[in-house]
């Protein structure tokens, strides 16, 4: 394990307020860095006019830049003209202008006075020599200079490019890639200063040999996209789509790049857009930035461009049925051998795409990356390429298919006729347990032993990889398994369900009694932690089949029974004599997210929904959920002149009687489906490894499970008549229906802690029997029992 110096971020600045500066500023926002944005002086009013458009168009991009909207309160707009001076404040500066050396350089002359002694310097560059940036820098600033090439849009595509130049100080590099790893949740490659680097050196390439087979095979742009994206493990996007959103003049310029800094590369005459393409480009029509592109959006409908007549066309591309059986098939080796040998043209389309991409990364991959890892990480991290390329190949037979391309090599067919390098017919696969080959070593490489990768308790692995160490299992059935790490700490067990979705199955529950029993006795704290999804919450086809079952004569009490024992365990967790902590990401939806309320303390993804999503299929929270919200109300109401819980129930009201989900955790704060306390990090690798230290401290500090709660104020019967009011007025406009009134109306009763005087004090006992009842009585209805039929056959909510 390396050692790393630490580096830390108090405030950072971004140099360029446009479409990648401004995103980037609004990732560090979300990581909690202020943030200041810099741009030109604009030409009316005030100076930061420029910088301060570019925070406010960050509210209306889709997807959404900011966690919340009140994250841009987090980035200061600013004028070179004007604020250069506090540069001095920043610990971080990063340089995200457009791809003009000239202008890069010009800029750097400007800022370079102002940085201080110790701060960072990196550029956004996509593809700039970071060397020849680095030579007009003054000499001291040199060595904590180098590239730090994000993806857009930066909060949703993991990859950093950390490329360094000769003079780059080694241990900045380590400790910006520890810092981007843990503090930002990025995934980070170092890549070689050649040009483009790494993904776009492949994933242009790969753009290059796909718009060149179109026109090969015949194929329509529309075609294209549905036979590259999630077909073949790869984007919605796809390729055109991809296209447009990047921004036609942008691809354009990568393009240009390769072929002017590459005049030996094989496939340089393969570095150039088509006739029709360029046409675009001359006329503004550069994608989604200025409405129309590949594709054009005319009202609701999606037109595609028709590149023989030059107009749109409505699009309608599909995978024919013959490809779709092959792409189907398990075996990517027989997919691999049935697309070679089909005479389809979209499925000898899909083969020479595969084939050029697998032959451009063999003879370039000692030239732009240390191993092949780095570059199948780059596509799955920067493309968001469920495989890359090589494990694309391993998976399909490395030998037969190396044979092939040799085979189409020689018969003229691939896009270049350079031959495979020697190391390809020598190895079986280029990943394995050892580490991944790397031709310039001659050897494979293991991962990086950088400090920060401890933190990683179950990390992504490759193709052919290693397996992540399992921890040792202390309990297990049929549906979760209860481990520890005794190299982080082996009295902190981790409870991981193993249900299909994570459901809470009887045997999940099961599995919960017991690990907090072995816990109790024997351990010093639990985790909840499963890869994602965490849990979405109760057996819906289990409550289905009660219910059908009490319907041919079983006893009604069954129901009850079911309900009671979800809320004993809910319990359980809220009060066991250890500390729970709840380690999320993905969705925690229903029970899921109740559960996670009561434990003792939570850790979250920053990207991870939540929510109590019960009235989607006609019935209210019943695993306490209803009444942890009626808790939080008493307690809020108690800072009140009156004393009255109401404002906060009312509050709660609407997000859980329309189902809604918070997208993200700090969304999930702002409703009150996770507290303030609780820990968000961007860093989703590290949960469990957080999620276990944090159960350490509150063990060290002597926890104790909270006091049941005897006597809890409730909004009573003026609270149910006020929120019925609401109800009434919804339905008479036909915004719900009379079962969504009902739902509503039980869910009302249950935050205002049932129909007894305002202000009445119940406790927790009476909460969860009134929810249990109203719960109970919606699961008996038809249309609540349509509902959840309709949610299993289908996965989507019904309105009736």
């Amino acid at each position: 394990m390396t050692d790393t110096p630490r580096l830390t971020i108090r405030r950072a600045a971004v140099l360029g307020a446009g479409v990648m500066g401004a995103q980037i500023a609004a990732h560090l926002a979300n990581a909690d860095v202020p943030v200041l944005l810099y741009d030109l002086a604009a030409s009316d009013g005030p100076p930061e006019g420029i910088a301060r458009a570019a925070i406010a168009r960050l509210g209306r991009l889709e997807p959404a830049p900011l966690a919340t909207p009140g994250r841009a309160a987090h980035i200061e707009p600013a004028s070179y003209a004007h604020d250069l001076a506090r540069l001095g404040d920043c610990d971080l500066v990063i340089e995200a202008i457009a791809e003009k050396l000239e202008w890069k350089t010009a800029l750097y002359a400007q800022v370079a006075p102002h940085l201080r002694a110790d701060a960072v310097f990196a550029s956004n560059t996509s593809g700039l020599s970071i060397a020849t940036l680095a030579a007009a820098l003054p000499a001291g600033l040199r060595a904590r200079f180098c590239g730090m090439h994000f993806f857009n849009p930066p909060r949703y595509l993991p990859l950093v490019e950390l490329i360094r130049h000769p003079d780059t100080d080694p241990q900045l590099l380590d400790a910006l890639e520890t810092w981007l790893t843990s503090w930002l949740g990025k995934h980070v490659l170092r890549a070689p200063d050649t040009p483009n680097f790494i993904a776009n050196r492949v994933g242009v390439f790969s753009m290059l040999a796909v718009l060149q087979h179109t026109q090969t095979f015949g194929l329509g742009l529309d075609e294209v996209d549905a036979l590259t994206g999630p077909a073949i493990g790869r984007p919605k996007s796809a390729t055109y789509r991809t296209a447009d959103v990047v921004g036609l003049d942008t691809l354009a310029h990568v393009v240009d790049t390769l072929r002017s800094t590459l005049p030996e590369d094989p496939w340089r005459a393969s570095f150039t857009l088509p006739d029709w393409l360029q046409a675009l480009i001359a006329r503004g029509a550069l994608g989604q930035k200025t409405g129309a592109g590949i594709y054009r959006k005319d009202g609701r409908t999606i037109r595609v461009l028709d590149p023989a007549s030059a107009d749109y066309r409505d699009s309608r591309g599909t995978v024919a049925a013959e490809v779709a059986a092959i792409l189907a098939g398990r075996d990517p080796v027989a997919r691999f051998a049935a697309l070679r040998a089909s005479a389809h043209p979209q499925a000898r389309f899909l083969w020479a795409i595969f084939r050029d991409l697998f032959h451009y990364c063999a003879v370039h991959l000692a030239d732009i990356a240390d191993s092949a890892r780095d570059i199948d990480c780059a596509l799955r991290w920067g493309f968001g390429w469920a495989l890359g390329p090589f494990e694309t190949w391993q998976a399909a037979g490395w030998r037969a298919v190396a044979e092939a391309i040799e085979a189409d090599r020689v018969a003229g067919r691939t896009l270049s006729d350079a031959p495979l390098p020697a190391w390809v017919p020598a190895l079986e696969g280029v990943h394995t347990p050892a580490g991944s080959y790397s031709p310039r070593r001659g050897s494979f490489v293991p991962r990086s032993t950088l400090a920060v990768y401890a933190r990683q308790l179950c990390p992504e692995r490759l193709l052919g990889e290693a397996a992540p160490e399992a921890g040792e299992t202390l309990f297990e059935n049929a549906g979760a398994r209860l481990w520890r790490r005794p190299d982080i700490d082996a009295r902190i067990g981790v409870l991981s369900f193993t249900s299909k979705m994570h459901a809470l199955t009887e045997p999940v529950l099961a599995a919960i009694h017991a690990a907090l029993d072995l816990a109790e006795a024997q351990l010093d704290g639990l985790v909840l932690w499963q890869r994602p999804p965490f849990a979405v919450g109760a057996d819906l086809r289990q409550m289905r089949a009660e219910v059908m079952a009490v319907e041919d004569g079983g006893d009604p009490q069954r129901l009850d029974d079911i309900v009671a024992f979800f809320q004993r365990t809910a319990l359980r967790l809220k009060y066991a004599r250890v500390p729970v902590v709840a380690a999320i990401d993905g969705l925690a939806l229903g029970g899921g997210c109740e559960f996670a309320m009561h434990v003792a303390h939570r850790v979250f993804a920053l990207e991870a929904p939540i929510g109590l999503v019960e009235a989607g299929v006609g019935l209210i929270p019943a695993g306490g959920g209803c009444k942890e919200f009626v808790l939080r109300a008493a307690r809020i109401g108690a800072q009140t002149a009156n004393r009255d819980p109401f404002a906060a129930v009312q509050t709660a009201f609407l997000p859980i009687a329309t189902a809604q989900v918070a997208k993200n955790a700090r969304e999930a704060q702002e409703i009150g489906f996770a507290q303030p306390s609780d820990d968000v990090l961007l860093a989703a690798a590290e949960l469990p490894y957080v999620a276990i230290r944090r159960a350490r401290a509150l063990a060290e500090t002597g926890y104790r499970p909270p006091l049941p709660p005897r006597a809890v104020p409730v909004a009573g019967r003026d609270g149910i008549a006020t929120l019925e009011m609401l109800l009434v007025n919804l339905r008479a406009g036909g915004q719900i229906s009379e079962h969504d009134y009902r739902i509503g109306r039980a869910l009302a009763e249950a935050l205002c802690g049932g129909a007894v005087d305002s202000g009445t004090c119940v406790d927790e006992t009476w909460l969860l029997g009134l929810e249990r009842r109203l719960f109970v009585e919606l699961l008996q209805t038809p249309e609540t029992q349509a509902r959840i039929a309709h949610m299993l056959e289908t996965g989507k909510p019904l309105r009736n």
